[in-house]
């Protein structure tokens, strides 16, 4: 397995972990979501979830696929699909500009830019290879999970229960805005659990 696989490879072993799924992934995690963040076809990115591997593909072939995946799975409010020419008017260019790039696979940087940012995609959406753009969008899923799991760790992590470590050295004024952002903190993690309708 190459080096771009080995970050992927140590998520999906810890949200194995975290799941109870290792090897099984596809069971618990939104695998179409997951396809239309990255625009990675659904049945790659299942099988990566399952450690293995994409199909190779060259940076002009990823591109080219991208700007497709764009095109059928990105629609405008209406619910229609948006017209090549909407999209070259998106991206800040020609029609017949657009066609080329879809033929060539190689847009400039500014045009793909330009549509990552109008469709809300994350940088390297046209460029990073499969195992990168999902490693990037299982992030948010991981850290979801470690604080599930540990619900101490966001304090950990923002030092919190270091600070408190150091209490006892402490000064009335500062123990007390240690207590009121603890106070701050529970409460507004309270809000977040509660039900909708109970808010």
């Amino acid at each position: 397995m190459s080096d771009a696989h080995a970050p992927l490879t140590g998520v999906l072993a810890r949200l194995g972990e975290l799941t109870g799924r290792p090897g099984r992934l596809s069971e618990v995690l939104d695998v179409a979501d997951l396809s239309h963040r990255t625009g990675i076809p659904v049945g790659t990115v299942a099988e990566l979830l399952a450690g293995g591997t994409a199909p190779e593909a060259g940076l002009a072939e990823r591109v080219r696929q991208r700007l497709d995946f764009i095109r059928e799975n990105r629609r405008r409010p209406d619910g229609k699909r948006y017209s090549l020419g909407e999209l070259a008017a998106i991206a800040g260019t020609s029609r017949q500009w657009l066609s080329e790039w879809r033929k060539s696979g190689m847009p400039g940087l500014e045009h793909t830019d330009r549509l990552r940012r109008f469709f809300g995609l994350p940088p390297g959406f046209f460029t990073a290879d499969e195992p990168e753009a999902l490693y990037e969008a299982l992030q948010p899923v991981l850290q979801g999970l470690e604080a599930q799991a540990d619900p101490l760790s966001r304090l950990r992590e923002s030092g919190l229960v270091r600070l408190a470590a150091r209490a006892p050295q402490m000064n009335a004024r500062q123990l007390t805005t240690l207590a009121d952002l603890a106070e701050m903190l529970i409460t507004s993690e309270a809000a977040v659990n509660q039900p909708a309708n109970q808010v």
